[in-house]
């Protein structure tokens, strides 16, 4: 007798069910999913980037220099790097320093790199390697980078 009870009283809650959420307002819609993210083709062949001019300085055990990269190519640099490689008056090696963008450097974007090289008595001149993953990079020195809007 229990079960044809308990029956009863899920039959009668169906009924009423829809009269009872009538008066309520429909759940609101999914939010749409974020756009997907574009993908881009970097530059393939010669990357064209300006720079400032470096700026070196010793930091106790350390010769520090700074120098602001501006991308003015058409399309991001996929594994961008610079190295400052440091000779002395014979022109040997003498150190040096290494910086990798870890990831696309977009086109306008600005990004400044702090190479550090231990100090060494025999370091007379130093000279800058600009690379990409694919291809060259045509650095041209500029006097000041300024922002693009």
């Amino acid at each position: 007798m229990k079960l044809q009870q308990r029956m009863a009283v899920a039959a009668i809650a169906l009924l009423l069910a829809p009269a009872a959420f009538a008066g309520q307002a429909a759940p609101a819609a999914p939010a749409a999913p974020a756009a997907p993210r574009k993908l881009i083709s970097p530059v393939r062949g010669e990357a064209q980037v300006e720079y400032t001019k470096p700026n070196t300085k010793v930091a106790g055990t350390e010769v520090v220099t700074i120098i602001m990269v501006k991308n003015v190519s058409n399309a991001p640099i996929a594994g961008f790097k610079l190295e400052e490689s440091w000779i002395d008056k014979a022109g040997t090696l003498s150190g040096g320093d290494t910086y990798r963008h870890p990831k696309p450097f977009m086109p306008g974007e600005i990004i400044t790199v702090t190479l550090r090289t231990p100090k060494n008595a025999r370091m007379a001149s130093n000279s800058y390697n600009f690379s990409h993953a694919n291809g060259t990079v045509k650095p041209k020195s500029v006097p000041k980078i300024v922002p693009t809007t």
